[in-house]
C-alpha cells in the first residue's frame, strides 16, 4: 500500500503541529527534497480517496488536511494492519537493525551473512556494519551473537533475557490486539492470546491483586512468550534459592493457578520453574489498591528498608537540583508504593516497559534528570541497575510533585517604586490588584532611594514609575502611574509567563553553527574543548557529561539532543549550543542540533522556566528547521527569541 519512504513521511506530517519543509523531510529521511516532493506527491493520490491530502503552503512549505476523519482512521486502521504484512523491505540503518534483531530471535537456526543481505537486498559488508549496533543491542540484555564458521549466526544467552528481548523488540505494544508481532508473524493466535487475558483477568480480580494496564499487557506477553518458547522446549532455569524465596510468596499460588487454567485450555505443560518466571512478574507488577494512604499508615504497607530508602532518594534529589519537593508527603507516599513492586523488578532483572518514556524524556527533562539522580541514589543503595524505563517511571512520581508545587506558589510578588508620593502608590496598588487579583501580590511600596534596602529575595520582579537603570536581580517593568494598555500586557506578560528579557543562557561566544562532525564524541569533544578554553568547565566535566550519557541517551527526537553532566559540575548556568551541516546518528536517533546544558551547583535559579523555552524550540520541528539554517548569531538569536513572542 504504502513504501517505506511514504510511511515515514506520512508519520512525520502526523506527528508535526505545523507546517512541514520538504527541505526538512529530506534531512529526516536522507533523500534529496526532489525525491520529498515526488514521493508526496505519489502519496496524494493515496490521501485523497481516504479522507486528507497533503496540501502545498505557498512559500512555506506542506501541511496534512483531513477532510474526513473517519474515512482517514479507518485508511490508517487498515494501513497499520497492511504494514505488518506486505514484506516492506527496511531501508533506514534503524529499521534494519530492528529487522536484524526480529530476525536473530525468532530463528532456531544460523543465519548467515550472505542469506541476511539477499532479504534486505544489500551487500554483506553494509550488513556488517548493521550487525555492530545489533550486538550492541544484545549486549545489554547480556545475549551473544555467536559466529560459527560456515554455519552463520545463532544467539546465546541466558533463557530469562532472552525472552525479555523478545518482549521488547517483537511485540508490538502500541497495539490493542496483543498477540500480533511487528514482524507480521504471530507467537500465538489471536484467539490464544484471548484466552491468556480472561485467565489473568478473573485470577487478579478474584486473589484482589491490583495491576496497572501497562502490567497487565506486560503480564499477557510474557506468559504468550512462555507458551512460545516452551513449545519449543525452551525452558527458564532458576538456582534453588531463588525458586524457594519465590514459592513462598502469595503471588506464586495466583501463577500457579494462572497457568493451570492456560495449560488446560492451551495444552501446554508449565514446570515449576517457568511457574515461578510468572510470579516474578506478578511480584514486579502489583499495585496498591488504595492510593490514598498518608505518610503515617504507609509503614503498615512497605518495611522499614523501603521508607529510608525513600527518605534517601527524595534527600539526594533535594540536595543536587533543589526542586523543593523533599517535604511533598503526597510524593514521598507515591514513591514508596512505586518502589516496593519495582526492588522485585530490579532484583530479578526485569524490563517493565515504558511507553511514555520518549516523552517523559522530551516533555519534562528536570523530573527525568531527578529520576536518573534516584536511580544512582537506589544503586549505592541496595547494588541493582536502574534503567532508563524505570527512571521514567520515578521522573513520573517527581513531575507531579512539580506541578503540584508549582500550582501552589504560582502567585507572583511584586514591589511598586513610585516617585510621585503615597497617593500615586496607592493608586497604582488598587490598580494592579483590580486587575490581576489573586495571581498577582504586591508586597509593599517604596521610594527609588530605598529600593536596595527591600528584600529582593521575597519578590518576583518590581513595577516601577521611573526608569531603573541599576542592575538588579530582579526583573523592572516600568509603567504609566494610570497603567495604560501596553503597562498591563507587560505585566501579564510575566505573570503568564517569564520576563520579556534576553535570554541570559543564548551566549554568542557560546554558539557554533553549521559545524562539520561526524559522530557525537566529536561534538561532545568540540563544546568542551571551547569551554575548557573559556574557563567555564574543569577536566572533570566531559566525563560526567558521558557518563549521563551512559545511563539515558538524550536525544530526544526531532533532530535535536541536549546533553549534560550526571551532576551539576559549573559556577554558573549555561547553554553550548552546536548546529550540524548534517544529522548525526546519536544513540539510534539523528541529531543535528545539540545544546550542551549545564546548571550551576547549589543552584537556586528558576530553571523550570529556563527548560520551559528551550523545551518550546526544540520541540518545534519548524523552528529546528529554522534554526538548523542559519549561519549568523544574529539570526539564530531572532529565531530563538521569537519562540518567546
Amino acid at each position: 500500500m504504502l513504501n517505506v519512504r511514504m510511511n515515514s513521511i506520512l508519520r512525520e506530517f502526523m506527528a508535526a503541529d505545523d507546517v512541514i519543509t520538504s527541505e526538512y523531510l529530506a534531512n529526516i529521511i536522507q533523500v534529496t527534497s526532489r525525491t520529498i516532493r515526488n514521493s508526496i506527491k505519489e502519496l496524494n493520490t493515496l490521501l485523497l480517496k481516504h479522507g486528507a491530502e497533503i496540501k502545498s503552503v505557498r512559500g512555506t512549505g506542506y501541511e496534512l488536511k483531513i477532510h474526513n476523519d473517519g474515512m482517514f482512521k479507518h485508511f490508517l486502521t487498515e494501513l497499520s494492519g497492511d504494514s505488518l504484512n506486505n514484506g516492506d523491505v527496511p531501508t533506514l540503518p534503524e529499521q534494519r537493525i530492528h529487522f536484524l534483531i526480529r530476525r536473530l530471535l525468532l530463528s532456531d537456526r544460523y543465519l548467515k551473512l550472505e542469506e541476511l543481505a539477499d532479504e534486505l537486498f544489500i551487500s554483506k559488508s553494509s550488513i556488517q556494519n548493521d550487525l555492530r549496533d545489533v550486538k550492541k543491542i544484545f549486549e545489554k540484555y547480556g545475549i551473544v551473537v555467536e559466529k560459527r564458521p560456515n554455519y552463520g549466526l545463532k544467539l546465546k544467552g541466558d533463557e530469562v533475557k532472552l525472552r525479555y528481548c523478545i518482549s521488547e523488540y517483537i511485540f508490538n505494544r502500541e497495539e490493542s490486539d496483543l498477540g500480533l508481532l511487528n514482524s507480521g508473524i504471530s507467537m500465538l493466535s489471536r484467539d490464544e492470546m484471548q484466552t491468556i487475558r480472561s485467565i489473568i483477568l478473573d485470577q487478579v480480580r478474584e486473589n484482589k491483586i491490583s495491576l496497572s494496564d501497562i502490567a497487565l499487557n506486560n503480564l499477557i506477553i510474557h506468559i504468550a512468550i512462555a507458551c512460545s518458547r516452551i513449545r519449543n522446549e525452551k525452558y527458564v532455569m532458576l538456582f534453588p534459592n531463588e525458586l524457594q524465596e519465590i514459592i513462598c510468596q502469595k503471588e506464586y499460588g495466583v501463577a500457579t493457578e494462572i497457568l493451570k487454567k492456560i495449560s488446560e485450555s492451551l495444552n501446554v505443560e508449565f514446570p515449576q520453574s517457568e511457574i515461578a518466571y510468572i510470579a516474578i512478574h506478578l511480584l514486579g507488577t502489583r499495585m496498591m489498591a488504595n492510593l490514598k494512604i498518608t505518610e503515617k499508615d504507609i509503614c503498615s504497607f512497605v518495611d522499614q528498608e523501603i521508607y529510608q530508602l525513600t527518605e534517601k532518594v527524595l534527600e539526594t534529589i533535594e540536595q543536587k537540583l533543589m526542586l523543593g519537593i523533599k517535604d511533598d508527603k503526597e510524593l514521598f507516599v507515591s514513591v514508596c508504593l512505586h518502589l516496593k513492586p519495582a526492588i522485585n523488578r530490579f532484583r530479578f532483572g526485569m524490563n517493565l516497559r515504558n511507553p511514555m518514556l520518549e516523552a517523559i524524556k522530551s516533555h519534562y527533562p528536570i523530573a527525568f534528570q531527578a529520576g536518573i539522580l534516584a536511580g544512582i541514589c537506589i544503586k549505592e543503595e541496595t547494588g541493582y541497575n536502574i534503567e532508563e524505563n524505570e527512571v521514567a517511571y520515578l521522573a513520573l512520581h517527581i513531575g507531579a510533585s512539580m506541578e503540584r508545587m508549582n500550582n501552589k506558589t504560582q502567585v507572583k510578588r511584586c514591589l511598586i517604586v513610585c516617585a510621585s508620593g503615597v497617593g500615586s502608590a496607592q493608586l497604582l496598588y488598587h490598580k494592579l490588584k483590580s486587575r490581576f487579583g489573586y495571581k498577582l501580590q504586591v508586597a509593599g511600596t517604596t521610594e527609588y532611594y530605598k529600593i536596595k534596602e527591600f528584600p529582593f529575595d521575597t519578590i518576583d520582579f518590581i513595577v516601577s514609575t521611573i526608569p531603573i537603570t541599576e542592575n538588579l536581580p530582579v526583573p523592572v517593568i516600568q509603567v504609566n502611574t494610570i497603567l495604560e494598555g501596553n503597562d498591563l500586557s507587560k505585566i501579564k506578560k510575566i505573570l503568564d509567563d517569564y520576563p520579556d528579557q534576553k535570554v541570559e543562557y543564548l551566549k554568542k561566544e557560546l554558539v557554533f553553527l553549521q559545524q562539520d562532525f561526524e559522530t557525537k564524541e566529536e561534538v561532545l569533544n568540540f563544546l568542551t574543548d571551547e569551554l575548557l578554553k573559556q574557563g567555564l568547565i574543569d577536566e572533570q566535566f566531559l566525563p560526567a557529561v558521558l557518563e549521563r550519557e551512559a545511563v539515558s541517551p538524550t536525544c530526544f527526537g526531532n533532530l535535536v539532543a541536549i546533553p549534560h553532566p550526571i551532576m551539576p559540575q559549573t559556577n554558573e548556568t549555561f547553554w553550548a549550543i552546536c548546529t550540524l551541516k548534517k544529522p548525526i546518528d546519536w544513540d539510534e536517533k539523528r541529531v543535528q542540533f545539540v545544546c550542551l546544558l549545564s546548571v550551576k551547583k547549589s543552584s537556586k535559579e528558576d530553571l523550570v522556566n529556563m527548560y520551559s523555552l528551550l523545551i518550546k524550540v526544540v520541540d518545534d520541528s519548524n523552528m529546528v528547521y529554522q534554526l538548523l539554517r542559519c549561519k549568523s548569531f544574529r539570526e539564530f538569536h531572532s529565531i530563538f527569541l521569537s519562540k518567546k513572542e
